[in-house]
């Protein structure tokens, strides 16, 4: 136990710092167990699961686990598409499916991701949670798909304008965003209680005090949340749709888990994260998750900047986050059941427009356009199709981005005397350039002596050197002299190009 939590003397600061982890933790679990169209509780169990569970596992040390905005559309998408029933087995089968990937050393590759694909999956995250929210702060049922959420805005307002219930709901949600936004101007002695739970608090006491008809969180005790997947929704593991939802899920919460891991290694000047171990940790989290048919967790970067900038020194203060969590959910249920809905969405809303990142759109419109359409065409595609679908198209498009800008090439034609032309290829020869070289190359005369010049082409693809051969074999007509290529390995053998360029 000393080794986990450290000497003595870092016991107190772990605590201190356990005890604002929690309290920030504690709204969100329940706004994105909410949002997600779950009980309540289940974000909890989630959260426990990241604090006791992960929390003792190696990985990274001072970063929190627990349920994240960033899945919430994904879990929403596969509860009301496979019901409440089969979410235990696709986070099971997604757990251990990291568990895999972190023991195959899969773990650093997650970091070659597009910075652009990352950065368009949580503005799309964001956009969703938005749209998706303003509905539930009115208490209005909102609409299935990111199309019809967008459009129906129209006829929110409308509903809002109209007063009754709607309105009163609304300006419970708003109020508890002008908190959040409001808070960091507040006295520091006032600030040592965190934002989140400060609005979702000063909302609730308005909702009691005014008599105010809001919709608030229904509970049901946290042993029966707890629903472990049936034989029949394990076997229902193998059809293609799940195991499509299984794969988003494992993906998603890595890539978020291990791209917390490296901001959070930004932020203080203990051991680096281990990023095979940390995705282990993550697996064996959702599988514990899985079994008790709770959230998926990945590691959330609120939280564990709150421990970070709270003294954190040892993993101990994630542990101890998770321990208060449970105290409070199994002592005081009923104070979760006061809380009003309007004021969770109001924490969501606020959350998922900081999951925008505008200062980064102002400065890629500047300097790299091709990243900020990657960026948006990811979120537009996560708000009109679905989250794993926008990743993926995303990926496609960074991929290509990347293919076409590496794949420069330079062609230069010299006359010499006697007629004789070189022309000499640089860079990377690839397919995606055929069309500019071929059409360089055919506007050449067929009635002169032609030597293509290879020796400094870095790279030449098997279509980019199938179709120089063919150009070479037909250019110049019978009885003429033929094209010589030259740092180039033929049919015939010889010298490759990048046998000459390395010497």
């Amino acid at each position: 136990m000393l080794a986990v939590f450290g000497n003595p003397a870092a016991v107190r600061q772990d605590v201190l710092a356990s005890l604002v982890v929690f309290l920030v933790a504690l709204p969100l679990c329940v706004g994105v167990a909410v949002a997600s169209g779950v009980p309540a509780e289940l974000g909890l169990i989630t959260g426990i699961v990241g604090g006791l569970v992960v929390g003792f596992l190696p990985g990274s040390a001072l970063q929190v686990s627990g349920p994240a905005a960033g899945l919430t559309v994904l879990v929403f998408e596969a509860v009301r598409e496979f019901g409440l029933g089969m979410l235990g087995a696709i986070v099971l089968a997604s757990g251990m499916l990291q568990i895999g990937l972190g023991l195959l050393r899969f773990g650093r590759w997650f970091r070659a991701i597009s910075v652009s694909v990352v950065q368009g999956m949580l503005a799309g995250i964001g956009l969703v949670l938005v749209f998706g929210q303003l509905y539930t702060m009115a208490g209005v049922k909102q609409p299935g798909s990111g199309p019809e959420k967008v459009l129906g805005t129209a006829g929110l307002a409308g509903d809002i304008a109209a007063g009754g219930n709607a309105l009163t709901s609304f300006a419970v949600g708003l109020g508890t965003i002008a908190v959040l936004v409001g808070w960091k101007r507040m006295p520091a002695r006032v600030r040592l209680v965190p934002a989140p739970l400060a609005a979702v608090a000063l909302a609730t006491a308005a909702t009691a005090i005014g008599g105010l008809d809001v919709a608030s969180v229904q509970v049901q005790g946290l042993v029966e949340a707890i629903q472990p997947p049936a034989l029949g929704d394990l076997t229902s593991l193998g059809s293609t749709a799940v195991l499509g939802t299984v794969l988003g899920f494992a993906l998603i919460a890595s890539a978020e888990s291990l791209f917390s891991a490296a901001a959070v290694d930004r932020m203080h000047d203990g051991p680096r994260t281990h990023y095979d171990k940390e995705l282990v940790a993550q697996g064996i989290g959702n599988t514990v998750c899985g079994a008790l048919g709770a959230l998926p967790m990945t590691a959330v970067i609120v939280r564990s900047s709150a421990n970070v900038q709270a003294g954190a020194k040892t993993k101990a203060s994630r542990i101890l986050h998770g321990l208060w969590l449970l105290m409070f959910t199994a002592l005081l249920p009923v104070a979760i059941g006061i809380i009003p809905l309007a004021a969770l969405a109001g924490v969501l809303v606020h959350a998922g427009c900081k999951l925008i990142p505008v200062k980064e759109l102002i400065a890629l419109w500047r300097g790299h356009r091709g990243e900020l359409a990657i960026l948006a065409i990811t979120a537009v595609a996560i708000l009109t199709t679905s989250m794993f679908e926008g990743v993926v198209l995303g990926l496609v498009l960074a991929v290509a981005k990347s293919a076409w800008e590496t794949s420069h090439v330079h062609v230069e034609t010299r006359a010499l005397t006697g007629g004789r032309i070189v022309v000499t290829l640089s860079g990377n020869a690839t397919f995606l350039r055929l069309p500019r070289i071929l059409q360089s190359l055919e506007a050449l005369p067929k009635d002169q002596p032609i030597e293509l010049d290879l020796t400094d082409v870095r790279h030449l693809d098997h279509a980019c050197r199938a179709a120089l051969e063919s150009w070479a074999a037909r250019h110049n007509p019978a009885g003429t002299e033929p094209v010589r290529m030259t740092g180039y390995a033929g049919p015939d053998g010889g010298p490759t190009a990048s046998a000459q360029v390395a010497g």
